[in-house]
């Protein structure tokens, strides 16, 4: 565990986000997967995030998954599930069950889950009854240490596939058919690096996935030195807060891609838990979403 240190690390604060957000307000956002791994993970990283953390931060964590989430379900709707759904920098990221979980009940998705085998039986991490083909394809892709760690303490389903590596290197590219509608995402990943990283490996995604789409997340350059402060209050203090975009439509234009849609955070958070959390988390949920201070940038690679 003393490996996964700056950036890799960051990866226990939207997961206790999403811990929270489930026991407090489960009508918005719900993640049956994060609470049965809260026992899983060291406890004093979970405290180091909640001691500087408050009500929004968590919020604004789980809004990024709330929506992702929506975009990839209409992505596979759109695709009649032949399509593949890649996490870039995906942590422990749950969404692969999220979304099985809204399209069966509860009980019998925990019934297609089964322990590590004993001998002779079947490969830990594996689960029954599902053919991998019946829908999308999710590829997990993250630095080798933290593929193995979510290793250790997540079950892998028969539809994903954990790749280990740099994402900007690539080579995870080749465990992935690009003859296929591909939606990659980048969630609270390119703002950890710079503007003359991101805009070269968008490009490279582009001539590699001729039907390549492209989610991520951003700040713009006010709320920059917000995100910064928050990573280094909650212990990630190798971790800093460097790409932002100000403009989404021309930041497409730019790089000679089409803009999708840009989506605010907190559209469906307000309406959901308005009168449910405390009047500085409302008020910065509206002036977040006035300001343009964390969107989600859809764009389509080859449009």
């Amino acid at each position: 565990m003393s490996s996964l240190e700056g950036v890799s690390n960051t990866l226990f604060i939207p997961m206790e986000a999403r811990i929270y957000a489930s026991r407090r307000f489960p009508e918005y956002f719900y993640d049956r997967k994060a609470l049965e791994l809260e026992e899983k993970i060291p406890e004093e990283f979970l405290e180091k995030i909640r001691e500087g953390s408050v009500e929004y931060t968590m919020i604004a964590s789980v809004a990024r998954y709330y929506n992702i989430d929506e975009i990839t379900k209409q992505f596979i709707e759109t695709h009649d599930g032949k399509c593949n759904v890649v996490n870039l920098g995906a942590g422990l990221e749950t969404m692969a069950y999220r979304l099985r979980d809204k399209e069966e009940p509860e009980e019998e998705a925990q019934k297609r889950e089964i322990p590590a085998r004993e001998e002779g039986g079947q490969e830990a991490g594996e689960h029954q009854d599902r053919n991998p083909e019946d829908g999308a394809r999710f590829f997990e892709v993250d630095l080798p240490e933290v593929i193995e760690f979510r290793k250790e303490i997540i079950d892998t389903l028969p539809d994903e596939k954990l790749i280990g590596g740099d994402i900007f290197e690539l080579e995870w590219a080749d465990d992935i058919d690009k003859t296929l509608p591909t939606l990659m995402i980048a969630s609270g990943v390119f703002q950890y690096f710079y503007e003359d990283e991101v805009v070269p490996f968008i490009m490279e995604l582009k001539d590699m996935f001729p039907q390549g789409e492209l989610v991520f997340d951003a700040t713009n350059e006010v709320g920059v030195k917000y995100a910064d402060r928050y990573v280094k209050k909650t212990g990630n203090l190798s971790a800093s807060i460097n790409f932002y975009v100000n403009d989404a439509q021309a930041f497409a234009d730019k790089i000679g891609v089409k803009l999708v849609e840009k989506r605010v955070f907190f559209t469906d958070a307000r309406k959901v838990l308005k009168g449910k959390v405390n009047m500085y988390t409302r008020l910065a949920m509206f002036g977040t979403d006035r300001g343009n201070r964390a969107i989600l940038v859809h764009l389509g690679l080859n449009d």
